[in-house]
């Protein structure tokens, strides 16, 4: 059972470091998301050894390719110790591969929710058309949205900003794992499409992840704890 909704993302190759900070923010966050730079790194046995306490872990692997391909990659994940509690894949791919992928998950890991990755919070419009596709990103996150879901996905990842659209589309039923997390007065580095944690749970998100304004902070523990307190947990 989880019972905070912040996920922290550790993303590091350095399996040491991932365990450390897996073990030192135990008590205040909900779990830990890691990506596919660990992945590559360290393979099923780093996330194994990261994951030795059985913290839940969302497996950040955002998985395209075409449907037998992904379907056979999430059978592979079944010989992990510790089975994620979610795992990505890219809506992108199309409902015949999210249906494969759910199917697998179904036979394989089934304990396991699927999450659809819609538009990355590294995106904005212009990155859009200049990939061919019109419109706002919040047009796109819908459409992907309802497709992965009725395809099989248990929820989506999407930016804070189309949260309260895309809970409205799909429902009470649907996760929503929400990156593009900052705590006021935090760097967004990267992401383009943000909101502070205690916004995006009164928009709708069942779960954050936040990474960087956890995990390089001088200390990250009482950056996660300052973090629980601003949405009303005492993890401790």
């Amino acid at each position: 059972m989880i019972n905070h909704p912040v996920f922290v993302a550790v993303d590091t190759q350095d399996c040491g470091r991932a365990r450390a900070l897996a073990q030192s923010l135990a008590s205040d966050v909900g779990g830990i998301k890691l990506g596919l730079e660990f992945f590559l790194a360290n393979g099923p046995a780093g996330i194994d050894d990261v994951c030795v306490d059985r913290p839940p872990l969302f497996l950040d692997l955002k998985l395209h390719d075409i449907p037998n391909t992904v379907a056979s990659a999430v059978r592979a994940l079944s010989a992990l110790k510790h089975a994620p509690a979610f795992l990505t894949l890219h809506a992108q791919g199309g409902p015949e591969m999210i249906r494969a992928a759910a199917q697998a998950r179904d036979e394989a890991l089934p304990q396991t929710k699927l999450l659809a990755v819609t538009v990355l919070t590294s995106l904005d419009g212009e990155d859009l058309a200049a990939m061919g596709i019109h419109g706002q990103p919040l047009d796109q996150v819908l459409r992907l949205g309802e497709m992965a879901v009725s395809a099989g996905a248990d929820g989506c990842v999407c930016s804070p900003l189309e949260v309260e659209a895309l809970r409205e589309a799909l429902g009470q039923e649907a996760a929503l794992m929400v990156p593009g997390i900052r705590p006021a007065g935090a760097s967004k580095g990267d992401q383009k499409r943000v909101m502070t944690p205690a916004e995006a749970v009164k928009a709708g998100a069942n779960f954050l992840v936040i990474g960087r304004p956890i995990t390089q902070a001088p200390d990250p523990e009482a950056a996660a704890q300052a973090i629980s307190q601003e949405l009303g947990y005492d993890a401790r």
